[in-house]
């Protein structure tokens, strides 16, 4: 069977954070009027299932396909409950909720659930000021940030950091984190949505029972991880094809992320080992396949299977600007290729969860 680029539905958030920064600064098409806080864009979730819309597969789930096809399409020998890797664009106009994320133990041993959600943040676009919060300050206890939590006083429970346009940010599951206002982000994470908010409010900005706040304050701190702070990264530049630039944003056990500048052709050689996802958020690219071509235009995403074999991706005008997602083998997708650009290892730590 030749396989090519799989694109999909979207699916469209409208939480109270957002605004109108997808379709207005990314150039995203086909969103409905009103709030689009986030569009779900390569998504196995169980509660927001991606439709495949082109190839051998259009009308049929992305789950569907995974189930039938796992090694061809995610990679050889990977077995699981649903696609790995969920992306999305995500406009934080306004502050998100300050929460969390269970971590996978925490998933299986409260929710049932097969793994938690460990995420990273690539900045797309940021207002000159725009911050996050991520972690937790050294020497709290629980009580004090209780106290913080309750008071509304997030900065004496968690450091601040300024973000710019390119930065990344790798979260793993547990640690509580927010960002906003006035941020644009492509993000990456475990096909999971288990969340807990410390704000006295919901994801739509209706208040909530004082009882009910304090029993997600509760559960939150019952799964906090203090262990790691996440800071805003620029990454690091990796060797690729001659006029283009490739730049590691994180890395770790679930994901890494690549962004990926385009002057000229990109060569994707084959590794049947994984497959790719690709979001577009410059001009439009033609993807060249044994058997075929496929336009990816702006604010658009797809899925390069693992059994593609090698895709060509040219920009259609003077540059093409893409984020590349996958499941990665960490020391060859990662290390090898970074430690022979020049970097160190201390370099390379900063980047994710990292053994080196």
């Amino acid at each position: 069977m030749q396989w090519s680029p799989l694109k999909l539905t979207f699916h469209v958030r409208t939480y109270a954070f957002g605004e109108r920064l997808i379709p207005e600064r990314l150039g995203k098409s086909g969103v409905p009027e009103g709030v689009v806080a986030e569009t779900w864009e390569v998504s196995d979730h169980r509660d927001a299932r991606a439709t495949v819309t082109t190839g051998a597969f259009a009308g049929r789930l992305l789950h569907d396909v995974v189930m039938e096809h796992p090694h061809e399409l995610v990679g050889q020998g990977w077995h699981g409950p649903h696609f790995p890797i969920l992306d999305k664009f995500l406009d934080a106009s306004h502050l998100l909720p300050v929460h969390l994320h269970a971590d996978d133990e925490t998933a299986r041993r409260v929710y049932g659930e097969p793994h938690g959600k460990t995420e990273a943040w690539h900045i797309l676009w940021a207002d000159p000021g725009a911050t996050i919060l991520a972690g937790v300050k050294p020497g709290l206890s629980q009580d004090d940030l209780r106290a913080a939590f309750k008071a509304q006083d997030y900065d004496a429970a968690m450091p601040r950091y300024p973000i710019s346009a390119g930065d990344t940010v790798y979260v793993p599951g547990g640690v509580i984190h927010a960002f906003g206002p006035d941020t644009l982000i492509f993000e990456v994470q475990q096909t999971s949505d288990l969340g807990q908010s410390v704000m006295p409010t919901d994801l739509y900005g209706n208040r909530l029972d004082p009882g009910e706040w304090e029993t997600n304050i509760d559960a939150a701190l019952a799964e906090l991880r203090t262990h790691y702070l996440p800071r805003p990264n620029p990454g690091l530049e990796r060797a690729g094809d001659p006029g283009n630039r490739y730049v590691v944003g994180c890395a770790g056990p679930y994901f890494a992320l690549e962004r990926w500048t385009l002057t000229a052709s990109h060569r994707e050689p084959a590794h049947p080992w994984r497959c790719l996802t690709l979001s577009n958020v410059g001009d439009p690219v033609r993807l060249v396949y044994d058997g075929g071509e496929e336009g990816l235009g702006r604010a658009e995403s797809c899925v390069l299977p693992a059994a593609i074999g090698e895709v060509t991706i040219s920009p259609e005008g003077d540059h093409a600007s893409l984020i590349a997602c996958y499941v990665p083998d960490l020391e060859r997708d990662i290390l090898t290729p970074l430690r022979a650009a020049g970097h160190t290892d201390d370099a390379i730590r900063t980047l994710g969860e990292l053994a080196v």
